[in-house]
């Protein structure tokens, strides 16, 4: 080409959530059922869609209204009910006007960023959710700017860490919070959250916290969300949507919050400059929108949510039966979400280890992505899984993080399917690491 068609940092765009799904599919192409444990759909996992919710659903079909454009920030009545959902929790009011729709939190998110500066960074966790580190690194022009999850406290921030990143980087413009952590699973208590909010005040920073799945918690514990630990004095946004909640993925409908709008002249130009964007486009999907309050208002809504996570924390006990002693691990329960991240322990993983496979086409498959240049070894186990067990993960190494092992989600119906996935996934991780070359040769 006669100039360069891609801008610094563009190749940060990295989505190994769903890359890994090419490898899959061909050994799926030669007659092996996979398992996926690589994306968070819960359809995908056989999640029975209640039927009054697809009655709900089907009447608005129904609705001529349900196939015209909504309003450009979103239909009004649905602004004004979510609005007042998180009024009645305390903390930060908001209005109406407060909230825009997007065509899922994917697209918010890729405008958030895409309006921001270049000399301007939201410093986000790491293990980072890949939309989010991959779209700040992009607008920057540069690899993300992270501070550290610790696995060995719960999956928590390292506060010093993100407070010493933040004071001297005077480019570090917000603050991103996931709660509940993708990929972790962990729910922050107050004092974590209430410690960023001292960070973000003391550096005059926007508080950005993604809570798409703010609903989804078990076992005892629940998600304080943004609004209730902000106060009136700090700009902040929430994001949220109804992919994993509903569940509905397919519909693509998430939007933002807008707390203390007015606070910051400049954060009061970013709210007006993303509306406006919105406004070109013309507005998102409006049958979701249409279904939001007459779903989250329905009487048998409140006692779905508790069943399907109570049934995710099952999940979750189970997880930890299995996983919890297995050896050259870190295992954390999970609180939130339906994610989990195990960590290798320090100096088990090297080049050599292998799990056997037996299907010589699987196995000259797994050769060839093994030649990658530079492949961490997290990477080298999750292939080596997928070639024997037909278990699809995703390596931590692909979460923008130093850190290695992998992610993998409890969605799985099926309580024995599900046992049963882990019990090899168990049994994968100690023949993996006692596999090495040197230790076969008793070196």
């Amino acid at each position: 080409m006669r100039q360069l068609l891609l801008r610094p940092g563009a190749e940060e765009l990295n989505y190994e959530i769903r890359g890994i799904v090419k490898k899959a599919r061909l050994i799926e192409d030669l007659g092996y059922e996979i398992t996926w444990e690589n994306i968070g759909d819960p359809i995908q996992k056989n999640n029975t869609i209640p039927s009054w919710m697809k009655e709900i659903v089907s009447e608005l079909v129904q609705d001529d209204h349900s196939y015209g454009y909504a309003d450009s920030k979103g239909m009004l009545e649905t602004r004004k009910f979510l609005a007042n959902l998180n009024n009645k929790k305390g903390g930060v009011k908001i209005e109406a006007e407060d909230i825009l729709f997007f065509n899922g939190l994917g697209d918010g998110i890729a405008k958030l960023y895409q309006f921001l500066t270049p000399t301007a960074r939201i410093i986000g966790p790491s293990p980072a959710y890949s939309t989010h580190s991959s779209a700040e690194a992009a607008h920057a022009n540069s690899a993300p700017l992270t501070y550290k999850l610790d696995p060995d406290n719960n999956w928590y921030p390292d506060m010093e860490d993100l407070y010493n990143k933040v004071k001297y980087n005077s480019s570090v413009v917000g603050i991103l919070i996931i709660n509940p952590d993708n990929p972790t699973g962990m729910v922050y208590p107050r004092e974590v959250l209430d410690r960023f909010v001292e960070i973000a005040r003391e550096f005059n920073l926007l508080l950005i916290a993604d809570e798409i799945y703010q609903n989804i918690t078990y076992n005892g514990y629940e998600a304080i969300g943004l609004a209730e630990i902000l106060g009136n004095d700090l700009p902040g946004i929430s994001l949220k949507g109804i992919s994993k909640e509903f569940p509905w993925p397919g519909s693509r409908c998430g939007w933002m919050e807008f707390y203390n709008k007015h606070t910051s002249e400049e954060f009061t130009k970013l709210c007006i400059t993303l509306e406006n964007a919105k406004m070109i486009e013309v507005c998102s999907t409006t049958l979701p929108q249409l279904a939001i309050p007459k779903i989250m208002s329905h009487p048998a809504y409140k006692d779905y949510r508790i069943t399907a996570n109570a049934a995710i924390g099952t999940r979750s006990r189970i997880m930890e039966e299995v996983l919890g002693n297995v050896a050259g691990i870190k295992f954390n329960k999970t609180k939130g979400a339906f994610y989990n991240t195990v960590i290798f322990d320090e100096g088990v993983l090297d080049e050599d280890q292998f799990l056997p496979v037996e299907n010589k086409a699987i196995k000259s498959h797994l050769e060839k992505w093994l030649e990658e240049k530079d492949m961490p070894n997290d990477k080298r186990f999750v292939y080596n899984l997928l070639a024997s067990e037909r278990i699809c993960v995703v390596p931590v190494s692909s979460f923008c993080s130093d850190l290695r092992g992998f992610r993998v989600t409890l969605l799985e119906e099926n309580e024995d399917v599900f046992r049963n996935t882990f019990e090899r996934l168990a049994n994968s991780i100690n023949s993996y690491l006692n596999s090495s070359k040197k230790v076969l040769q008793g070196q």
